[in-house]
């Protein structure tokens, strides 16, 4: 080393640039929303998704060259929109909506807040998109009416879904709000629901077919190449996929909010509180004689799970209520006895210590599906607290349907590629969500185990409309595994599509009759 050595460190130390500063993240937002733009614009020139910049803003902070773009645009708001430096007409605003169209012709929604974001007053009214009479408003590009009875559209039940509570962050809204049906004693106020305009958009373009069509390209057809780079990217395209069938989405979904602890991992690499009731359970007896055992394998089974009751906010604390269905998240239960083992599995899977625990809202919900008249099969599960928050079921379906729809299509084509590849989407965006060093667009551990115990009672209810129809249910593990004894093809259409099952395994189990005979004379 030349000189004493100092020069080298000199050099090193020149090369390290500091860190970008960056303004709390009340500031952030309030930035971005005196300037009129919207998460996917801000998205949009620093190359994330409106997910990454919704999470900047609820106090993740961004790395690298992004950090330093993103101080930069905050520096230039900023600078614009101090007093000496007022900001400008919104004519160019509503220029810059209008050039985000896409080729085809529609507005690209960002998903705002349409009470907050992206509300424009149009000098000459145009046909709402929901029921074509005159509006006066245009909301994230598309012209319709911010009042429901001003729009002769009424929301059919499919569209309906349950308010999102309001995320304490969130300004407060300039439209008239619905009380609550009954006020929570949290021990706080009550907060009124917001209402978000329905924002109508396309069918989601194609992403999977195209990737796969540049996959193919780049590999020059082979399948085993392709699939293995399809495979590699799966997360970042499920959640591009996410992004796009989200556009048009009557919520504003929270990316990355608070936890409660029970959420959280108790070690590194341990596990939390929440317990997702996977089965795992086996027939103590079989009836008498030897038995032709068929294994069933349920198709999609976390595809499937992805139609269920999802928390969209932050989740609040309550304690001491009744279940209330517009709501979901996780609940402190003692469960009720099962006195079924001998022919089915307990709801809540093998679980070996007694006394409270926490469950998530497909358990509970099936718990008390149980207890109802219907099945009477259980008392009601006692509910001690719970963290739950606004929910709809329909919140993931357009991008479950789309996953479908590419799978149906690989099957039918015979196309091995993408049937791996959408396999891979559905799967590993279910188990990164949570705390995961390989998606950190989507931080919702609660999602994560909500899905994956949907898959689970999905999974007990056909075992469940297999007893009924008089097969015997022989085991039920995990979430795609069904073994029965009986002509289970009547009860279940045999097929690889999500709503069918097929074999994958048949096997002869049980005593002879000629020894149970045997057995019973040496008695």
């Amino acid at each position: 080393m030349s000189g004493n050595g100092f020069e080298a460190i000199d050099s090193l130390l020149a090369s390290v640039a500091p860190e970008e500063e960056l303004p709390d993240i009340a500031v952030r937002r309030e930035l971005r929303e005196q300037a009129g733009l919207s998460k996917a614009q801000v998205a949009r020139v620093l190359g994330v998704s409106p997910s990454t910049v919704a999470a900047w803003e609820a106090g993740r902070d961004p790395a690298g060259e992004t950090r330093t773009r993103y101080a930069y645009l905050l520096d230039g708001l900023a600078a614009k929109l101090a007093p000496d430096n007022p900001p400008e007409s919104s004519e160019p605003e509503v220029a810059e909506s209008e050039a985000t169209a896409r080729d085809d012709g529609t507005p690209s929604v960002t998903g705002e807040d349409a009470e907050g974001d992206d509300v424009e007053t149009l000098t000459v009214p145009e046909p709402c998109v929901l029921c074509g009479d005159p509006a006066g408003q245009r909301v994230a590009g598309f012209p319709q009416h911010l009042h429901p009875d001003d729009c002769r559209t009424l929301e059919t039940p499919a569209q309906a879904a349950p308010p999102a509570p309001e995320s304490p962050a969130q300004p407060a809204s300039t439209h008239t709000r619905k009380p609550a049906s009954a006020p929570r004693a949290t021990g706080r106020a009550p907060k009124p629901p917001t209402r978000r305009a329905f924002q109508p958009s396309s069918e989601p373009t194609d992403l999977i077919a195209r990737n796969v069509e540049s996959a193919l390209a780049a590999h020059a057809g082979d399948v085993e190449a392709v699939t293995a780079a399809l495979v590699k990217k799966a997360i970042p395209d499920a959640m591009a996929l996410l992004d796009e069938t989200r556009k048009g989405g009557r919520y504003d979904v929270i990316a990355h909010p608070w936890m409660p602890d029970v959420l959280k991992k108790q070690t590194s690499k341990g596990a939390d509180q929440v317990w997702e009731a996977r089965p795992k359970w086996t027939r103590a007896e079989l009836p008498p004689g030897t038995h032709e055992i068929t294994a069933l394998d349920i198709n999609g089974a976390y595809l499937s799970a992805l139609k269920t009751h999802l928390p969209l906010g932050q989740l609040e604390h309550s304690t001491g209520f009744a279940h209330d269905r517009r709501r979901a998240g996780i609940h402190l239960i003692t469960p009720p006895h099962w006195n079924h083992d001998a022919y089915l599995p307990n709801p809540i899977g093998q679980r070996d210590e007694p006394g409270p625990l926490w469950v998530t809202e497909p358990t509970l919900r099936l718990l008390l599906r149980l207890s109802g008249p219907k099945y009477g099969l259980c008392e009601p599960p006692e509910i001690h607290e719970s963290y739950t928050s606004g929910a709809t079921e329909g919140l993931l379906e357009k991008f479950r349907i789309a996953l479908k729809d590419a799978r149906d299509r690989a099957l039918t084509d015979g196309d091995t590629a993408t049937e791996e590849y959408v396999k891979a989407m559905y799967s590993k965006f279910v188990s990164t969500m949570g705390e995961s060093n390989y998606n950190r667009e989507l931080y919702r551990p609660d999602w994560m185990h909500l899905i994956r115990s949907q898959a689970f009672a999905n999974l007990w209810m056909k075992a469940l409309k297999a007893h009924q129809e008089g097969l015997t249910v022989v085991r039920a593990m995990g979430t795609d595994e069904l073994h029965v004894i009986g002509d289970w093809r009547r009860v279940f259409p045999e097929g690889r599509g999500v709503t069918e099952v097929k074999p994958k395994d048949v096997y002869t189990a049980g005593i002879p009759y000629e020894d149970t005979a045997q057995a019973g004379e040496g008695e």
